[in-house]
């Protein structure tokens, strides 16, 4: 019947068909190329930074001056000015591709190197010093310079709960410098924070152009310094990572042709990141990434695909990011789980501060920033439909909107979802769509008005300053703790030492521990009232400071309880008795406090959803309890340190 019909059709010529045209390339830069980029910028960003950090130091610039802040200023303006003539006016057309790469990975890292580094030249300590979660920070430090394996950065043989990668690393990078943990914080944290614009610059690379590329990862940079989300190093480079990353994402789902396998790596190897540094970034960023592969199904069944082998195509996508992401988040999540964590009660998101309360707002126009995040709200609304960046970077928007309110929904279950960690994604995310936005209406203005280019110029170079300024102001305060707090020695920047501050007496603690137990820090456990002291050496701890960081698996609350029940022993045999009974490991060390004819033991307890989700106890032990020979005190400053033969 066919050839019936086509017989009795009128005989046309048929014009030759032109050979198919193969698809376009995924990336902008091959497999190869991007990973060469991506090791070879690591190592110079690395090398470099910490080559700034030593000149910083050796500025020896008196603390509580404002000397260091004007000096990073004028380092700031210099590395902008050089930036942007050469973006702006084309004078790198020329020269050798490597030259450029060059230019660019030095002034990334340098700019976030000296904002940091000049600053923080008079301490040893990072932005917040010792206090607040530099407490457990240090300690998790110290505790992974003290062993090749990980560990809890409290609890002696429990399987580690916060992901230890970051840290670990860490340990490694202290061991080669032949530094303690707390010492060694300060410089890797800078370290990570310098190398982390220059991966970033190499992941837009990927999808839009080199120019392109700076000034997208510039905002990202910045942003981190006016939020002060730099202070957490360890979750910062997944913040700067995840839009690039996720724009990837969206192409290599919206290809209906095959894709070429690194980009799947590509995208697993970030998520694994994010799983082995920062479980809050791996949630999101799984989230992230699955609603692009959806949204981008639904968009092709509509243009006509067939839904079959659509959603085929992006599950075996999906399953292979996943099964990688899977693999690397095990290496530090597997002996949690084996051993049995997932099932225990966890309270790590009993924390509801004001900035979890209200939704984020970054552009609201009454600062150079809030102007630059409200151009790029407006730019990701109107140019989402046609600019795969700015539905990405939307889309990363309405998903951050999404996690405040399901953590507000979540109080009706008496928890959060820490939803206050996603400011700095909101940030990074409408900062570099302003950027966009600020460069395609230069360009459809600089068409019909000549002077527009130098106007951009001026403005660029005027914002990415004044951006740089409220950074260095947001961070006063974390910088002027870093110079108070003091170290182990019990001294500070200030060179201070004052008897009346905990912190005076470290060093002294730390001796007597050592002097009166005749083992090494790693072969005690304390019990201290005074919390900064196992972040200073790697002593293993009865109980964690707060319950927000204890291990689910260390029984918080049992723990408590056994403390109250040593303290009403009725005599030393009976306490030792006890201390004996004890299920978990008892200390061989107490550090309490002396109060009057008691001695001081504070325990906190979980109160979310109060603000401060935290209520401490004084539990009170009488001195005749430690009465016994087989108890050696020494008394230190306001602490009394009792040590079990």
């Amino acid at each position: 019947m066919t050839r019936t019909l086509e017989s009795s059709a009128p005989t046309e010529s048929v014009p030759p068909q032109p050979p198919s045209t193969p698809a376009p390339p995924l990336t902008r830069l091959s497999g190869g190329r991007a990973f060469a980029e991506l090791g070879i910028g690591l190592v110079f960003a690395v090398l470099l930074s910490l080559a700034l950090q030593f000149a910083a130091s050796r500025l020896r610039i008196d603390p509580g001056t404002n000397v260091p802040t004007a000096l990073a200023v004028l380092a700031a303006l210099a590395i902008f000015t050089v930036l942007f003539v050469v973006i702006g006016f084309g004078l790198a057309r020329r020269w050798p591709m490597w030259v450029k790469l060059g230019g660019v990975w030095a002034a990334l890292t340098a700019l976030t190197t000296l904002l940091l580094a000049v600053p923080l030249q008079a301490s040893r300590f990072f932005l917040e010093g010792s206090s607040v979660d530099n407490t457990f920070r240090l300690q998790y430090l110290e505790r992974m310079a003290s062993t090749g394996s990980l560990a809890d950065m409290n609890y002696s043989g429990v399987a580690p709960y916060y992901p230890g990668g970051w840290f670990w690393l860490g340990g490694r990078f202290a061991n080669l410098l032949g530094w303690d943990g707390w010492a060694a914080y300060k410089p890797y944290a800078i370290t990570w924070i310098a190398l982390t614009p220059v991966v970033g610059f190499v992941l837009w690379s990927l999808v839009v152009s080199r120019r392109l590329a700076v000034l997208a990862t510039l905002p990202a940079v910045l942003a981190g310094f006016i939020s002060v989300a730099v202070d957490e190093p360890y979750a910062w480079p997944s913040s700067v990572w995840l839009p690039p990353i996720a724009v990837l994402a969206w192409q290599v789902f919206q290809r209906r042709e095959r894709v070429p396998a690194w980009t799947i790596v590509l995208i697993g190897g970030y998520l694994g990141f994010c799983g082995i540094t920062y479980t809050l970034h791996l949630v999101f960023g799984v989230l992230l990434v699955v609603i692009l592969a959806v949204l981008a199904g639904v968009l092709d069944v509509r243009r006509g695909a067939a839904a079959g082998p659509t959603v085929r195509r992006l599950l075996l996508r999906l399953v292979g990011i996943g099964a990688l992401t899977g693999v690397l988040s095990l290496l530090t999540w597997g002996p949690f789980i084996l051993a049995g964590g997932l099932g225990k009660p966890n309270v790590a998101a009993h924390f509801l501060p004001e900035s979890s309360v209200n939704f984020p707002t970054p552009f609201v126009p009454d600062s150079m920033f809030g102007v630059l995040c409200l151009g790029g709200l407006v730019w990701a609304v109107v140019r989402s439909r046609r600019n795969p960046v700015a539905l990405v970077l939307l889309v990363t928007t309405i998903l951050v909107y999404l996690w405040f309110a399901a953590s507000s929904l979540a109080l009706l279950m008496r928890t959060t979802l820490l939803a206050f960690r996603f400011v700095a994604t909101i940030d990074i995310a409408l900062a570099v769509a302003g950027v966009f936005g600020a460069v395609e209406l230069i360009r459809a203005v600089g068409r019909h008005v000549r002077p527009v280019a130098a106007a951009g110029f001026a403005l660029a170079l005027a914002g990415a300053l004044s951006l740089a300024q409220t950074g260095l102001a947001s961070m006063k305060d974390t910088i002027s703790t870093a110079e108070s707090d003091y170290y182990a020695d019990g001294f500070n920047a200030k060179g201070q030492h004052d008897p009346s501050e905990d912190g005076a007496w470290t060093g002294e603690l730390i001796s007597t521990i050592n002097s009166l137990s005749g083992r090494p820090p790693t072969g005690n456990i304390v019990l201290s009232s005074y919390d900064r002291l196992l972040s200073f050496q790697p002593y293993w701890g009865f109980q964690q400071t707060t319950p927000q960081y204890a291990n689910p698996l260390a029984g918080y609350v049992e723990r408590n309880e056994e403390i109250r029940h040593w303290a009403e022993s009725a005599d030393p045999d009976e306490l030792l008795a006890r201390l004996a009974a004890n299920p978990h490991e008892a200390p061989n060390v107490f550090v309490l406090r002396t109060d009057g004819d008691g001695l001081v033991m504070p325990i906190a307890s979980d109160i979310f959803p109060q603000a401060v989700p935290v209520h401490v106890d004084d539990v009170r032990f009488d001195p005749k309890l430690f009465g016994s020979p087989r108890f050696t005190r020494e008394d230190v400053g306001p602490f009394a340190v009792i040590v079990k033969r």
